[in-house]
C-alpha cells in the first residue's frame, strides 16, 4: 500500500477557490470509526486462533527454506497484534492526515491548473467513473514500483514496511512525506478527469487495500486471486523473503502485476518486514530514519555519481569497489 495521500480524500473543488473548510467527505467521516471496529473485529479473530506464531519465529529458517516455491503453500499461521506496533502505525497515520491536510491546497492548485489545460475530456464520457478508477489503479502501479525501485521514494515508502507483524493496524502506517509522489497522478486531470474524480478514485483505491492489509483471510477463489489485490498477494509483497521482495505492487488489480512480470504467488510462510528491520517504535525515527541513513550515505560518497546512486539507484545499491 503506496499512499501519495492519507485516508482522508484531500479533495480540491472544481472551482479556482481553494477551500476554506478541510477537505473531507461523508466517506472520510466514517472512516476512522470503521477502522476502529474491524481492527477489534481483526484482533478478537486472531486472538480466538488455535495457533499464533511468534514474532521472530522464522528467524531460524535459512534462506533456501524461505525462497523455496515448489507446493504445496504452506499454511496460514498468523502473527496477530503487537500494542507497541499498533500505536506507532497509528501514530504515523495522525502525522499522514496532518501533514496531508497542510499540503491539500498546493496539491488542490495544481490539480486544477493542469485541468485548466487538459487536452481532453475523458471526464465527461459515458463509463467516466470505471474509467477514472482503472486509470488511477495503473498509475499507482508505477508509483508504488517507483517507490521500491528509487532510494529517495523508499526512503518515504520504507514507512510501510517497517512493521514486522501484519494486519490492518499495518495498512494505517503511513508516511510522511507522501506529497513528493503527487506528479505521477497528473496525467488524470491533463485527458480531463476532474480533481473531484481523480481524488475520488484516489480515495476508493486506498480505502480498497485497507482490507488486505490482514491474516485473518486466506486465499481466496481462483478467480478473485487472478484479477484483483487480494490478502494473499498483499502479503507477499510485505514479505522479506528473497522471492517476495518487490513484488506485487497493484493497488485494486494484480493484473498489472502479471503483465509487467511482478507477480508472485504466496507459497512459502511470509517474513514480515524488512531485509534489515529497524527494531524500533519511534514515530520519528520509523518517519525519517531512512532519510537520515540515505542523506549520510550520500555525505560521504566519493564523487557526484556514487553521491546520485545512494539518491536514485535501488535500496542497498553501493559504489562498485575501487582498486588501488
Amino acid at each position: 500500500m503506496a499512499a501519495a495521500r492519507g485516508p482522508f480524500s484531500l479533495r480540491a473543488c472544481d472551482s479556482g477557490a481553494v477551500k476554506r473548510s478541510l477537505p473531507i467527505d461523508k466517506t472520510d467521516m466514517v472512516t476512522l470509526p470503521f477502522f476502529v471496529a474491524t481492527m477489534l473485529a481483526e484482533a478478537k479473530v486472531l486472538r480466538e486462533r488455535s495457533e499464533l506464531r511468534e514474532l521472530g519465529g522464522l528467524d531460524d529458517w535459512t534462506p533456501q527454506q524461505l525462497s523455496d516455491t515448489s507446493p504445496p503453500p504452506d499454511p496460514l499461521i498468523p502473527v496477530g497484534y503487537e500494542p507497541r506496533d499498533t500505536k506507532a502505525s497509528l501514530t504515523m497515520l495522525a502525522g499522514n492526515i496532518a501533514l496531508n491536510l497542510a499540503w491539500a491546497g498546493v496539491v488542490g492548485r495544481a490539480s486544477r491548473a493542469i485541468f485548466g489545460r487538459r487536452i481532453a475530456n475523458v471526464g465527461q464520457a459515458k463509463g467516466a467513473f470505471v474509467a477514472s478508477m482503472v486509470m488511477w489503479d495503473f498509475l499507482y502501479y508505477w508509483s508504488h514500483r517507483w517507490q521500491h525501485e528509487k532510494r529517495l521514494f523508499w526512503a518515504n515508502h520504507v514507512v510501510h514496511h517497517s512493521s514486522e507483524h501484519y494486519n490492518l493496524s499495518t495498512a494505517l502506517r503511513q508516511p510522511w512525506a507522501g506529497i513528493m509522489l503527487s506528479w505521477v497522478y497528473w496525467p488524470m486531470p491533463l485527458v480531463g478527469f476532474t480533481p473531484a474524480q481523480t481524488a475520488k478514485a484516489s480515495q476508493l483505491n486506498l480505502l480498497y487495500q485497507y482490507w488486505i492489509h490482514t491474516e485473518a483471510i486466506d486465499r481466496m477463489a481462483p478467480a478473485v486471486e487472478a484479477t484483483l489485490n487480494t490478502p494473499s498477494h498483499h502479503r507477499v509483497h510485505h514479505g522479506a523473503n528473497p522471492q517476495y521482495l518487490d513484488k506485487n505492487y497493484g493497488g485494486i488489480l494484480i493484473l498489472w502485476d502479471r503483465l509487467f512480470g511482478t507477480f508472485e504467488p504466496e507459497v512459502r510462510r511470509v517474513k514480515y518486514g524488512l531485509t534489515k528491520n529497524i527494531k524500533t517504535f519511534a514515530p520519528l525515527t520509523i518517519g525519517y530514519g531512512e532519510f537520515a541513513t540515505m542523506a549520510g550515505d550520500i555525505t560521504r560518497a566519493k564523487g557526484w555519481r556514487n553521491k546520485l546512486g545512494h539518491l536514485w539507484k535501488r535500496p542497498g545499491w553501493t559504489p562498485a569497489p575501487t582498486h588501488a
